[in-house]
């Protein structure tokens, strides 16, 4: 990446990230001390995607540094929906199970929504149910969608006040798009969701205190429609290492911003592990963990 003149301060989600998953792995480490049981993260992976099975190793590895056990299912791309329902199904059933992740994509034949609900909630660690998405709605105790939970931890480390505050997403993907903007809605911000659809996305961009950037797209939004002393959360990821937002031009009128790779990214893998390590502590009635 070339020099910037980058007046906005970076968030840095690998050294947060760092600390999330430290302070999991001293609480697994208790819950270990107090019952002998460690907290168990298990993957499902169908098919072998070679984005998916990096990722998925990706977590097991993390789950080791953090002493969390990782269990793994890998079922073929041929599975049925049934056949995955009841795999999952038996891993929910599973008292040794503290929380449960099916990758993401499953294949165009499965019924992927049958597959996600087939997760107890209690073991949903990665807030993609329709109970935890309610949960977060309503504000009601659960599981956090990860990347909007790491979102909003970057925001609190770096101390952005919310409340009364204009944010805007740009997204409204199940799973990032639509629980970020309930989250900071939670907080008392005022709320704007862009899509595909939105007319003039710039004069909405140009509104934001807080600016959300999840549409999957590189380098979609530029610096000439960040509103000066903005914080500009970059939740994309797209080949080449590069984000949704332009950084460069962004920077140079963000407060805050997130770089891509190091920002948004490792906070989603950390709230993962911290919440699989909550799942386990509710699970076995502990309190204080």
């Amino acid at each position: 990446m070339s020099q910037t003149r980058s007046t906005a301060r970076l968030m840095d989600g690998t050294a947060l990230a760092r600390t999330t998953v430290a302070e999991a792995a001293a609480s697994a480490a208790e819950i270990k001390r107090r019952t002998g049981v460690t907290p168990c993260l298990a993957t499902v992976l169908v098919g072998e995607d070679p984005a998916s099975v990096t990722y998925v190793k990706m977590k097991q590895n993390r789950c080791a540094k953090a002493g969390i056990e990782s269990r793994h299912v890998t079922l073929p791309a041929s599975v049925s929906t049934a056949e995955l329902v009841a795999a999952v199904t038996a891993l929910s059933d599973d008292p040794a199970v503290h929380g449960i992740l099916l990758q993401h994509p499953v294949g165009p034949h499965i019924d992927e929504r049958a597959a996600f609900e087939a997760i107890s909630p209690a073991k949903d660690v990665d807030g993609v149910t329709m109970h935890s998405f309610a949960a977060m709605g309503f504000g009601e105790p659960g599981f956090v969608s990860c990347t909007p939970g790491g979102i909003m931890r970057l925001l609190d480390a770096y101390d952005v006040e919310l409340s009364g505050k204009h944010a805007v997403v740009v997204g409204r993907s199940a799973i990032l798009g639509k629980p970020a903007g309930m989250l900071l809605l939670a907080r008392n911000a005022t709320v704007t969701y862009c899509h595909s659809r939105t007319v003039d996305l710039a004069a909405h961009v140009r509104q934001a205190d807080v600016l959300v950037a999840a549409v999957g797209k590189p380098e979609f939004i530029y610096g000439a429609d960040i509103k000066p002393g903005a914080v500009v959360i970059d939740a994309g990821y797209n080949a080449g290492n590069v984000g949704d937002v332009d950084f460069e031009s962004a920077a140079e009128r963000a407060s805050l911003i997130t770089p891509v790779p190091g920002g948004v990214g490792p906070m989603t893998i950390a709230v993962l592990l911290a919440q699989t390590v909550g799942a386990a502590a509710r699970q076995l009635g502990l309190d204080g963990v």
